[in-house]
C-alpha cells in the first residue's frame, strides 16, 4: 500500500493580512522563516475570547525582533484584529493562539516581516496532567544547552521538539532538561520551580533559559504572598530529594508535578496554592493582564 499523505487541517489562519484556510495557508519558500528557521513566535492562552498577558507577549515579541534584527512586526492593533478575526472564523472562544513573525524575503528595502496568526481549541492543547491537577514528567538523559538564542522564542525548535518526543514515548506530560554539568534548566515547553527542604527555587535567567511570561507572574505572586523564591542554579541531583516540583507556561499555566521519573513526589501544596492565586488574579482583571 502506498503511504497516505497527512491531511492539511481545514482551519482558518490569518496570514500576512488575510484570513485563509487549509491549502491556502502558505508561506513563500524564499522567506527566511521557511528556508532557515529565522522566526519568532508567541503562544497565548485565550479564554472567553480574552488573551492572557497580551501586552507582555507582544512586548517580548517586539523586543526579540529588534534585538535579532528582524523587520518591525505588525502593530499590536493589527494583531489584535487578526486574533479577533481568526477566533471568529474558527468559531472558538477558548483557544491557544500562536503569533509567528519571520525575517521575510531578503532583498527589499525595508524588508517586510512575514507574519501569521493561528488558533486551536484550548482543550486539545492541555496536558492530561493539567486537566487532572497533577502533571507527570521525566528528566531527559540527553544533555541540553539553550545556547545564545535560548532566551528567545525562535522557530528553530528541533532540540525542544525532540525532548517533547521523549515525553510522548514515556507516556508523560513533560520532559525536563539539564545541562552537561547537571544543572536543571527548563522543560521542553515550560519553566520549572523546585521546593527542597522548604525552600522554593527556580533556575536563573542567566543560564540562558526562556524568560517565561507565567514564570515572571509567579515571582510576582510569591512576592505578594510573602513567599521567598530564589533564582539560583539547581543541581539535577536535588530532584531526588525534592519536596515538590511545579511547572509554568502560558498554555498550561501552573501545574504541580505529581510523578517525576516514575517516582511520586511528596507534595503539591505550594504549586496548587500559587496556581489558585494566579487564577484569582487573572479572574479579577477583565483584560487578562495585570
Amino acid at each position: 500500500m502506498s503511504p497516505r499523505p497527512a491531511a492539511v487541517p481545514d482551519r482558518a489562519l490569518w496570514v500576512n493580512g488575510h484570513i485563509v484556510r487549509g491549502h491556502d495557508a502558505t508561506l513563500s519558500l524564499f522567506d527566511r522563516g521557511s528556508r532557515d528557521g529565522e522566526g519568532l513566535f508567541e503562544t497565548i492562552r485565550v479564554e472567553a475570547g480574552r488573551p492572557h498577558h497580551w501586552r507582555r507577549h507582544l512586548e517580548r515579541l517586539v523586543l526579540g525582533a529588534a534585538e535579532l534584527g528582524f523587520p518591525v512586526p505588525p502593530s499590536p492593533s493589527v494583531l489584535a484584529q487578526a486574533l479577533e478575526e481568526t477566533l471568529a472564523a474558527n468559531q472558538i472562544a477558548d483557544a491557544v493562539a500562536r503569533i509567528t513573525v519571520t525575517r521575510g524575503i531578503p532583498g527589499g528595502r525595508p524588508t517586510r516581516a512575514g507574519a501569521w496568526l493561528e488558533t486551536e481549541p484550548l482543550q486539545g492543547r492541555l496536558w492530561r496532567g493539567t486537566r487532572a491537577g497533577q502533571a507527570t514528567a521525566i528528566v531527559s538523559q540527553v544533555p541540553f544547552s539553550p545556547g545564545s538564542l535560548g532566551r528567545f522564542k525562535t522557530t528553530s525548535r528541533l532540540a525542544y521538539n525532540l525532548a517533547r518526543e521523549e515525553a510522548r514515548a514515556a507516556g508523560v506530560d513533560e520532559t525536563l532538561l539539564a545541562g552537561a554539568d547537571g544543572s536543571l534548566l527548563e522543560g521542553s515547553v515550560s519553566n520549572v520551580f523546585v521546593v527542597s527542604r522548604g525552600d522554593l527555587a527556580t533556575p536563573p535567567l542567566a543560564s540562558g533559559i526562556l524568560p517565561g511570561i507565567v514564570r515572571a507572574r509567579v515571582l510576582e505572586v510569591c512576592t505578594a504572598l510573602g513567599i521567598v523564591v530564589a533564582e539560583r542554579p539547581i543541581a539535577r541531583g536535588e530532584l531526588a530529594n525534592a519536596d515538590e516540583v511545579f511547572l509554568t507556561g502560558s498554555v498550561q499555566q501552573i501545574v504541580p508535578v505529581g510523578t517525576l521519573d516514575g517516582r511520586p513526589l511528596p507534595g503539591t501544596s505550594l504549586g496548587a496554592r500559587l496556581r489558585d492565586a494566579y487564577r484569582e488574579r487573572l479572574g479579577a482583571n477583565p483584560t487578562g493582564d495585570w
